[in-house]
């Protein structure tokens, strides 16, 4: 069984036991979340929803934390002197999806 789940934004296809990165949140270490927005149940018989699976919720255990790779910004005007660089890392938190409510 499987389910497509949407994230702020980001769709992720997640099954059982997958150990999966999204975007930063707000939970402890060890900690129960229920990822809401449920796009699609898949198996035997799929359900699609309109747009999302009325009833349908995805249980996860929080993992971890983690930080993405440096990505560099770097902004320059020819001929004017102006060059600013800076760096940015994503942060994210590691997820292990327990149970798919259907």
């Amino acid at each position: 069984m499987y389910a497509i789940i949407r994230d702020r934004g980001m769709q992720y296809r997640v099954e059982e036991g997958q150990v999966l990165q999204i975007a930063l949140l707000d939970a402890e270490v060890g900690s129960q979340v229920e990822l809401g927005e449920v796009l699609m149940v898949g198996g035997d018989t799929p359900t699609v929803g309109t747009p999302v699976v009325a009833g349908a919720k995805v249980l996860a255990k929080v993992v971890g934390t983690d930080k993405g790779d440096k990505i560099i910004v770097f902004k320059y005007k020819n001929k004017k002197r102006y060059r600013r660089r800076t760096g940015h890392r994503q942060q994210y938190t590691t997820v292990s999806i327990s149970q798919i409510v259907g």
